[in-house]
């Protein structure tokens, strides 16, 4: 018996250092690092465990080859090419530019954009859409509840399946954990094509569980096309046993539906490794749709070689003249964003940063405490918004650049998860965000000063102190 344990100590020991000297070679921000590095150290055994689980460095695999990706980009392409008389506002040419270059995300005019702002809403709008597809449904969703709602949802899809509709449906695996594989068994069944993203099988794939599809995306005959931030589940429309449910998601019809279809498509290749690049998914534009909002998809991964939806936010921080106003479900920054929230206060830029009071994750909830601190410190006016669970993901911007999508203020969604954002640069749209904005900081507690919240008692800020050296990994 004390051979094993001094075999079992030997064994762990080298595990232990070889994964520390793993760590120290992917060249990670310094914080990621010394987390890691003290999760390793001081959390025996099950620090090794959340490695391998969350850990693992797969930033630079090429999942998805290039000459695949100039394939499914081609059509939307040739169709930015072929846009007559798009001038681009001169005050956003550069960061169009850097959306370009870094993700090959088009602008498009000729939008027309509707807005959610509850899942009632928006669940009888997507409903009635499917029911009106002719060609395709491609529906892209982090999580689709096995509850009345996702089962409804189930059901209009196999009926257009039964129709002779083509019906792709991409979930997370992780994300879905909970729902049984008979209810996407059903679906297939039916005829419906049923993708899990990146499936989590223990051991051989869980370096996989840290990096999840986190976009919220459907496609309706290449016409239609919906992002934001609700999944499929009830609670987006009754609410928890705690408290309501707030989101914002969006329905476009136009030019941007091309950025939405590329999205998806480019996901789908990832996992079924079907190309898909007919004409039928990107249809002649509707000729009744003629404006100046502009839009661009822009999405981002760990497997592209740059944050990208991070650097677009940074950008429009450093910028902006009059305001920023963002909403986000969970306040976890990168040292980049809160440096730019930071340099923005202090050029007296009215920074706002609306977080729910309330969170649906303790842990999150207590490592995001300390970072909300340091906002105040900045000068950021934090809003606590206290009519419910608030899941919105949205920025507005001196009333003339405004975006909407999956994605937090947090490590998570601007290092490890698949994003999508849809950014607008257009006055009147950009003045509908803030109006949703601002009728949600009328539910608000509103705080300017960093005194109020920092007189806590001294254990809590402790443990949030403690807590915020795993916000790299949460």
């Amino acid at each position: 018996m004390h051979y094993f344990h001094t075999i079992f100590l030997i064994v762990y020991i080298g595990t232990t250092l070889g994964v520390m000297t793993k760590v120290l070679m992917d060249h990670r921000q310094p914080a990621k690092t010394m987390a890691w590095l003290l999760v390793l150290t001081f959390v025996p055994i099950v620090g090794i465990v959340l490695y391998f689980f969350f850990g693992q460095n797969t930033r630079r695999e090429r999942l998805v080859s290039q000459r695949s990706m100039d394939r499914l980009t081609k059509r939307s392409m040739l169709e930015y090419a072929g846009q007559g008389q798009l001038q681009l506002p001169q005050a956003h040419r550069e960061i169009i530019n850097l959306f370009t270059n870094l993700n090959l995300a088009l602008p498009y005019k000729d939008n027309d954009v509707e807005v959610f702002t509850n899942g009632h809403d928006f669940f009888l709008d997507l409903l009635r859409e499917i029911g009106r597809a002719r060609h395709h449904i491609h529906l892209g969703t982090y999580i689709i509840e096995d509850d009345a709602l996702g089962r409804l949802v189930a059901d209009a899809l196999i009926d257009k399946a039964r129709q002779g509709v083509e019906v792709r449906l991409l979930y997370d695996d992780v994300g879905c954990w909970s729902v049984r594989n008979a209810f996407f068994e059903r679906m297939m069944r039916e005829g419906i094509q049923v993708q899990a993203f990146m499936p989590v099988r223990f051991p051989m794939f869980t370096s996989k569980m840290n990096y999840r599809n986190h976009r919220k995306l459907c496609i309706i005959d290449g016409r239609t096309g919906y992002i934001g931030g609700m999944n499929i589940a009830l609670r987006y429309v009754k609410g928890t046993r705690r408290q309501e449910w707030r989101d914002t998601h969006l329905r476009l019809r136009g030019g941007a539906v091309y950025g939405i279809q590329r999205a998806f498509l480019v996901d789908w290749y990832f996992m079924a490794r079907t190309l898909i690049t007919d004409q039928a998914y990107y249809p002649e534009l509707s000729p009744h749709i003629r404006n100046h909002c502009i839009a661009q998809v822009v999405t981002s991964s760990p497997v592209s070689p740059w944050p990208d939806i991070m650097q677009g936010y940074m950008r429009i921080l450093l910028e902006a003249k009059e305001y920023v106003y963002m909403e986000s479900p969970y306040f976890l920054p990168t040292e980049p964003i809160l440096f730019a929230m930071r340099t923005a206060s202090q050029a007296g830029v009215d920074i706002r940063l609306m977080l729910p009071a309330r969170s649906d994750s303790r842990i999150i909830e207590w490592a995001g405490r300390s970072y909300t601190q340091a906002a105040l410190e900045a000068g950021v006016k934090v809003c606590f918004y206290c009519a419910g669970f608030n899941h919105s993901k949205l920025l507005v911007c001196d009333d003339s650049l405004c975006t909407c999508g999956s994605t937090n203020v947090d490590f998570r969604s601007f290092e490890n998860n698949f994003e999508a954002n849809v950014f607008f640069y257009d006055r009147d749209m950009a003045l509908r965000l803030k109006k949703v904005y601002l009728d949600d900081e009328a539910e608000c507690i509103v705080l300017d000063n960093p005194d109020i919240f920092a007189h806590r008692p001294f254990l809590a800020r402790l443990w949030e102190s403690l807590i915020r050296l795993l916000s790299p990994l949460l």
